[in-house]
Order: structure tokens, then C-alpha cells, then sequence
């Protein structure tokens, strides 16, 4: 039987408001490489919108209703956004939930070293990759160092055409015989995927000078010292743009769409949306590809200090109200699905996978043998959702990550549903998932971001 894609819908209208719609989510990839640069590139687009800073009405002590939009920051790493509805608070939010955090490598504390002429910078990889899929390949340093005095000093080393980039060696095939023989986790220890970042020894140095030359640039350029990189958070990244994939340019291949395919496509339906019934809602978290840890992951009190202090402002706090709100709300927690493979068919499941081109893909549980980790969506919630899909004529698909026992996976959904909200995970299929590079469709990007209107714009339910 022939698979329906959603492409085989659009008119010309439509078609040219996915390509708008994908160039403006290419261009976010490329301004938002880190958390940080995220949170940065989002509030710049929300403030474009008409959306205030909490923390700003908070200390003037000026009170909002019905249609204004604010936002809040937890430590430049994680972001929250609201448009309040018609109804008060205590009838719930529409939550659109969605990580920022992508797999990479971050730089140690004490990264540099040198070895037999070469110097190197020390990593500790972040979240789960494959470690051999980073080796020999173009990569760049985003993030920030702090200098004792408190001052700051934002970098992003690698991206623009004349910008240096970083490499991790790998061994030639000629001498790799025993290396071929490794199981895949083995080819390279993580201990070895160090940057190598310079090779010319500084004049009238005895020991190391090849790093005392690299510590001499860096000190001229940014004007940090060694013992500065104690107090930084540098993240290794690869080096390139977004880029349209395939003949027809139906593709985005681009590092971290995991999940910042999800991000984006719930902060642009939030900002485009017009005043709701029910307060719309964009969460946008950090950590979750290490268990949603931390003061910015979405484990922290962040999401719920920031509701307290949101109906603070509007005239209706109370710890009772507050648990009503929460309650009382219902959330798409937006994150990717793997995407069926051909080439490796074996670990999926076929007649339960999300294609290319297929629509927005739900997950009715994710979690890993048993359902281990899952949240599991009701019944009740999804035919609610199938009903407001399908009258907003949404192209989407339901979807597993892969067979019972080949994996699986896990998202913030279950953090959300403890406060006793209907939760289901929804996203966008991507191939090649935690890969460097990752595939996704234009078709699903759009399906993603029409969903998300329906999902904002439909009409309070009681529960």
C-alpha cells in the first residue's frame, strides 16, 4: 500500500509558507548552537512579538490579564513564555513543552595539554552519541567563560568562512587493523576525543611551546587567561550551517534538531498565536539529554515558582490555585521520534514507526523495555487531540521509537504529568537522531508548527 505523505496536500500557498517557515527555523539552528544561544535568539524573537520580561513587572509591580505576554529566564539556560487567555489561571494552561539541550562534547575545567608537539583541549562528552561519529570532522567552540573580576566573554570560534575550526584525530585504515576489530563503543575511548588546537611552538619557549603559544593567542584575542577556564562552559559543537538536503530540498540536514526542531516550532505557534482561551504556554528546558537535572533541567521548581509568580501578577495566587492551574492544564510535551530507517529496518517496528514526510508523529508512551521511565497518555486525551488535528486538517502519525527490546528513549512528559496534567509526546521524526548531523523533513517541520496552532488555539475542556 502506498504511504500518503503530508507534501501530497499543499497548494502553492502552503508551500511557500513551509519554505518561510523552515528558513527561519534554519537560521535559529545557526544562531542557537548551545542552550544559552537558544534562550538568547528566542527572547530576541519574543520581544519582537510584544512579550515583557516577569522579572521586569515583577519589580514595578505591574499587573497583567487577559492577552499579555511575558517571558521568563532561568539563568540564561532554560526559557518560559506566556500568553494569558480569557479564562482565569485556575481553568489551566495550553503547554507546549520542548527541549534545548543537544549531545555534544564540553570542554573539562583544566583542558589544556600538550603531547609530543600537538596541543589539545580535554572534553567530557554530553548525552548519549555515538563517540566515533566525532572524529575527524570540522567542529567549533560555543559557550562562555567568566574571568574572576565577574566580566564574561561570549564565544563562538569555528562558524564564519575565515574562523579557524578544531578537529579530533582518528587513525588511518592502513594502521588500523586491530581499531576495525573494536565493537563500535570501543573504537575510541572518551577519554581520547580531545581537540587538537595548535601546533606552532612559541620562540624561546623550552617546555610546552606549542601550548604557551595557543595560551598567548587566546589571551590576545579575548583577553582570558589558563585559570579563566575554570569558571567557563564551553561546548564542542560541530562547525557549519543548517543546510537544505537532497535534489528537491525536502530535507534539513543540521546538527542539535533534537531537539530544537521542537523548540522552534513551539515558540513560533505560541508568538503567532492570538489571544487564547486557556493561557498558552512555551517551555523550553535544558539538561534533558542528561535525566532533566539541575536548576535549568525539568526536574527544578522553575516551571512552578514561575506560574506562582505569573498569577501573582494577575491578581489570583494562592498554593490552592496554583495546584488547580497545574492541574487543570494540558501539555504537548514536543520532542523528536526516530524516524524509519530502510537501511535499518531490523531495530524498528515498522507498522509503528513515524516516516519522512508522514506529520507530526505522537508517542502515546516512550520509556525503554517495559515501558521503563514512560509517561502514558489516556486515552480520553488523545482522541481529543485526534479531534482537534483532524478538524485543523493536520497531517500526523503515530509512532515507537523502535522494537520493544531494541531500546528506547525518554522525554520531560513525566515531569509535567506529576502535576496531574494530560500529557502525550509529540514530534517531529528525525533520522540519524543524535548523530552530529541530523535529517529531518520540511513537511514534518510544517505539520509540527500547525499542530501546535490547533493544539493552542482549541477551546478549554474540563477534565
Amino acid at each position: 500500500m502506498k504511504m500518503k505523505t503530508a507534501w501530497e496536500n499543499y497548494d502553492e500557498v502552503q508551500r511557500q509558507t513551509l519554505e518561510r517557515l523552515c528558513a527561519g527555523y534554519r537560521a535559529y539552528l545557526d544562531a542557537g548552537k548551545t542552550e544559552r544561544e537558544c534562550v538568547t535568539a528566542a527572547i530576541a524573537l519574543a520581544k519582537a512579538a510584544g512579550y515583557r520580561d516577569l522579572a521586569a513587572l515583577r519589580a514595578a509591580d505591574e499587573k497583567i490579564g487577559p492577552g499579555s505576554k511575558v517571558y521568563a529566564s532561568c539563568m540564561g539556560k532554560a526559557l518560559l513564555l506566556f500568553q494569558l487567555g480569557s479564562l482565569p489561571l485556575t481553568r489551566g494552561m495550553r503547554i507546549l513543552g520542548a527541549h534545548i539541550d543537544s549531545p555534544r562534547l564540553d570542554l573539562k575545567q583544566r583542558p589544556f595539554y600538550e603531547e609530543s608537539g600537538i596541543a589539545y583541549l580535554d572534553t567530557h562528552y554530553y548525552g548519549g552519541i555515538k563517540k566515533y561519529q566525532w572524529l575527524a570532522s570540522p567542529l567549533a567552540i560555543h559557550g562562555v567563560i567568566v574571568k574572576k573580576d565577574g566580566s564574561s566573554i561570549c564565544l563562538a570560534l569555528g562558524e564564519q568562512p575565515d574562523d579557524p575550526v578544531f578537529c579530533i584525530s582518528d587513525l588511518l585504515p592502513h594502521l588500523a587493523q586491530e581499531q576495525v576489530q573494536k565493537k563500535a563503543a570501543q573504537v575510541i575511548e572518551g577519554e581520547n576525543l580531545d581537540l587538537i588546537c595548535g601546533s606552532i611552538p612559541l620562540q624561546g619557549e623550552e617546555k610546552n611551546a606549542v601550548l604557551a603559544n595557543v595560551l598567548r593567542l587566546i589571551a590576545e584575542r579575548y583577553g582570558v587567561e589558563e585559570e579563566d577556564f575554570v569558571s567557563a562552559e564551553l561546548e564542542i559543537v560541530p562547525a557549519g550551517p543548517a543546510r537544505e538536503a537532497g535534489f528537491d530540498r525536502s530535507m534539513i540536514l543540521a546538527y542539535g534538531q533534537d531537539d530544537r526542531v521542537c523548540a522552534y516550532t513551539s515558540l513560533v505557534s505560541l508568538l503567532d498565536a492570538a489571544t487564547p482561551q486557556q493561557t498558552a504556554c512555551c517551555y523550553l528546558v535544558d539538561k534533558e539529554e542528561t535525566g532533566s537535572i539541575g536548576a535549568t533541567g525539568a526536574q527544578s521548581a522553575f516551571f512552578e515558582n514561575t506560574v506562582a509568580e505569573l498569577m501573582e501578577l494577575a491578581g489570583c495566587y494562592s498554593e490552592l490555585a496554583l495546584r488547580r492551574a497545574l492541574a487543570a492544564s494540558c501539555a504537548l510535551s514536543s520532542d523528536v521520534s526516530a524516524a524509519y530507517d530502510p537501511l535499518f529496518g531490523d531495530v524498528y517496528s515498522k507498522r509503528n514507526s513515524a516516516f519522512l514526510g508522514g506529520g507530526l508523529a505522537f508517542n502515546k508512551y516512550t520509556g525503554s523495555r517495559g515501558k521503563n521511565g514512560a509517561n502514558d497518555a489516556n486515552a480520553e486525551y488523545l482522541g481529543e487531540i485526534r479531534r482537534l488535528l483532524d478538524a485543523a486538517q493536520v497531517c500526523y502519525q503515530t509512532a515507537e521509537m523502535g522494537k520493544v527490546d531494541a531500546g528506547g528513549g525518554g522525554t520531560i512528559s513525566y515531569l509535567l504529568a506529576k502535576y496531574g496534567m494530560q500529557v502525550v509526546d509529540c514530534g517531529v521524526p528525525v533520522i540519524s537522531m543524535h548523530a552530529p548531523w541530523e535529517l529531518t523533513s520540511k513537511a514534518d517541520i510544517f505539520e509540527a508548527k500547525r499542530g501546535y496552532d490547533a493544539f493552542l488555539a482549541a477551546t478549554a475542556a474540563h477534565k
